[in-house]
């Protein structure tokens, strides 16, 4: 057993820390569905889980995976960017995830962009209430990635720590750009 888990492990462990039966959450980059089923168990029949992308095939994934669990009215699935989110959702929100990238198995010219994924982590700084937390793995590498994560680097590290408290995982001696773990919390 492995006692430090990969970048999305750690990001797991600290949102069930955190989001509770009743509660609201956002899967910022639906994918193939695993973040919003994770995230439809932890808030239960109460809750509600807002989870978006602009990929069809997506979506599609998403859904398909929440009705094999039994999760599907749990979320609302929504087609459109992530630095929307705001037009879709109010209210103290527990826990936003992103895993930015492209859709695995898809189009790498499809993914995430540094523009966008930081108006997206502004808009859900605005949505999550005191002690909520956004998650952000920044998958790059390859061929693609690498202007979104040093961009989004960089806007981290200008985040008022009076209101929100930033953190930075990641592996040093393993190769192939491992994906990097930023958490934002929500102070005040």
């Amino acid at each position: 057993m492995e006692v430090i888990k990969n970048s999305l492990g750690q990001s797991h462990d600290i949102i069930r820390s955190i989001v509770k039966k009743g509660d609201s959450a956002i899967d910022a980059t639906a994918g193939n569905g695993n973040d919003t089923a994770f995230l439809a168990e932890l808030v239960g029949e109460a809750g509600m889980v807002y989870s978006f992308d602009i990929q069809s095939e997506a979506l599609q994934k998403t859904a398909a995976l929440l009705d094999k669990r039994g999760l599907s009215e749990r979320a609302t699935l929504i087609r459109d960017g992530h630095q929307n989110m705001d037009r879709y959702v109010s209210g103290d929100v527990k826990a936003v995830m992103f895993n930015l990238g492209y859709l695995p198995g898809g189009d790498h010219s499809i993914g995430t962009r540094a523009e966008t994924t930081i108006q997206a982590v502004e808009n859900g700084m605005g949505l999550i209430a005191v002690g909520g937390i956004i998650s952000v793995v920044v998958y790059y590498g390859g061929d693609s990635g690498f202007d979104e994560k040093e961009a989004f680097m960089r806007y981290i590290q200008e985040i008022d720590y009076r209101r929100f408290k930033v953190m930075k995982t990641e592996f040093v001696n393993q190769p192939n750009c491992p994906p990097i773990l930023v958490c934002i919390e929500r102070l005040k």
